[in-house]
C-alpha cells in the first residue's frame, strides 16, 4: 500500500508544462471527517469548515459536504479535492461516521463500503485490517485527541471509514494485485498531493515488491506497459502478485530489488524503451531519455547488416524505424537480442547481483522479439 496518491495506470504520469495546483489525500480528507463527526458526537453540532493539523504542522481547512447525526453515531463527509493530480479518487465523498466504542478500547478503525481490506503481508497494515495507512490511522488520532482534549472527553470510540463508489474506483488501482479487497485504501504521508508525483508509482512499485516477498514469491516480472506485462506473465504463467507495473521507472524498480532481492526477475518492454535502458538509462519516459540511433545503428552493425542499412539506421527518426530496416534485411530478432543483453547488463550492474534478471523485449501486438538471460 503506497504512502501517496493512488494514480490511474492509464494515466500519462508526469507532470505537464506549467504552475500546477496541490490538493489534499485521502487521509487528510478522511482526517477532517473524523474530526467534524467526533466533535458533533460530543457537543451535538458540527464544526464547518472543519480545520486539522497536517503532520508537518501547519494547518488545512475543509467544507463539509454532508453530516448527520444521532444518539448512537455522528457522519461526516468532504469531497477529495487532488488538485491537479490525475488521482483516481479526486472529487470523491470521503466519510467517516464514529460511534462509542466500549471503555478502554481507544480509537479503532473500521472499513466502510468502498474502502479495502487487506488480505495478503508485506503491506504496512495488517491482514484483516482495513486498508488505512499507519500515518493517516495517525493524524485521525491526533485530530480526535485535540477535541477530546478539549471537550474533556476520552476518545474510546470507533472511526469508520468509507468511500461511496471506492470499490468501482479501486478497479482502476493495483490494490487487489496487492491484496487490496472491496474498495480503496486511505493514504497520505503529508496530507498533501503534490501533482504528477513520480514518487508516488515509485512507491507503488515497491509496495508490489513487498507483496510478493511476503508473499514467498521467487519469480516477479515488471513491464513498462500492458502488452509486455501480458507476455512476460503468459510466459512463465505468474500471478497477479508476480506481476509489477513498473512503467518506466526501471531504476526505481531496480534499486529497490538490490536491497530486497527475490530470485529471479523478467522485465519486458518494447524495443524503443528496452534501448534506452541498454544505453544505461534507468527512467525510460521520453522526458528524461531518448533513443540513440546511432548507437542502435552500431548494434544493428554488429549482427551483420550491410553498410546501407547502418548508414540508414543512424539517422532513422525512432527505434521503430531502425527495427524496421532490421526486420527488412531479416535482422529484427537479433537486433532485440542484442538490445535485450545490453539492457540485461544495466540491470545486473544496477541490481549488483542481488536478483537474476532476464530481459524480454516484446512486439506492439505483443510477441516476443528477443531475450536475454535465464
Amino acid at each position: 500500500m503506497s504512502d501517496l496518491p493512488q494514480i490511474d495506470p492509464q494515466s500519462p504520469g508526469r507532470k505537464p508544462k506549467g504552475p500546477l495546483r496541490r490538493g489534499w489525500t485521502t487521509g487528510a480528507c478522511a482526517t477532517a471527517a473524523a474530526r467534524a463527526a467526533y466533535e458533533a458526537l460530543l457537543t451535538g453540532a458540527f464544526p464547518d469548515p472543519v480545520v486539522i493539523r497536517l503532520p508537518r504542522g501547519q494547518r488545512a481547512t475543509f467544507a463539509l459536504a454532508g453530516k448527520s447525526l444521532t444518539k448512537a453515531a455522528a457522519t461526516a463527509g468532504v469531497i477529495k479535492d487532488a488538485g491537479d493530480d490525475p488521482d483516481v479518487t479526486h472529487g470523491a465523498l470521503i466519510k467517516a461516521t464514529v460511534k462509542p466504542a466500549p471503555a478502554g478500547a481507544g480509537i479503532l478503525f473500521a472499513a466502510g463500503d468502498g474502502v479495502g481490506t487487506v488480505t495478503l503481508p508485506g503491506l504496512p497494515v495488517p491482514v484483516g485490517e482495513p486498508a488505512i495507512n499507519p500515518k493517516p490511522r495517525a493524524m485521525m488520532a491526533a485530530a480526535i485527541d485535540e477535541v477530546a482534549a478539549e471537550f474533556g472527553a476520552v476518545p474510546d470510540i470507533t472511526i469508520t471509514v468509507s468511500i461511496p463508489g471506492g470499490r468501482e474506483l479501486a478497479a482502476r488501482t493495483s490494490n487487489a494485485r496487492l491484496g487490496i479487497v472491496g474498495g480503496l485504501s486511505v493514504l497520505g504521508t503529508t496530507g498533501v498531493v503534490i501533482p504528477y508525483s513520480c514518487a508516488s508509482w515509485i512507491h507503488s512499485i515497491h509496495r508490489g515488491v513487498d507483496v510478493a516477498r511476503a508473499s514467498g514469491l521467487d519469480h516477479i516480472a515488471a513491464a513498462t506497459g500492458r502488452t509486455s506485462e501480458k507476455a512476460a506473465g503468459d510466459l512463465y504463467d505468474l500471478s497477479e502478485q508476480a506481476l509489477i507495473d513498473m512503467g518506466d521507472f526501471a531504476g526505481g524498480l531496480l534499486k529497490y530489488l538490490r536491497d530486497h532481492p527475490v530470485g529471479r526477475l523478467t522485465l519486458a518492454g518494447g524495443f524503443g524503451k528496452l534501448s534506452k535502458l541498454a544505453d544505461g538509462h534507468l527512467d525510460l519516459h521520453s522526458d528524461q531519455s531518448s533513443v540513440d540511433v546511432a548507437r542502435l545503428a552500431m548494434r544493428l552493425a554488429a549482427v551483420g547488416a550491410d553498410e546501407e542499412t547502418v548508414i540508414a539506421a543512424g539517422s532513422a527518426p525512432s527505434a521503430g524505424a531502425v527495427l524496421a530496416l532490421a526486420r527488412e534485411c531479416g535482422l529484427s530478432e537479433a537486433l532485440a537480442d542484442s538490445v535485450a543483453a545490453g539492457a540485461r547488463e544495466v540491470a545486473r550492474a544496477t541490481l549488483a547481483g542481488a536478483t537474476d534478471v532476464e530481459i524480454v523485449v516484446v512486439e506492439r501486438d505483443g510477441t516476443i522479439l528477443g531475450r536475454a538471460g535465464f
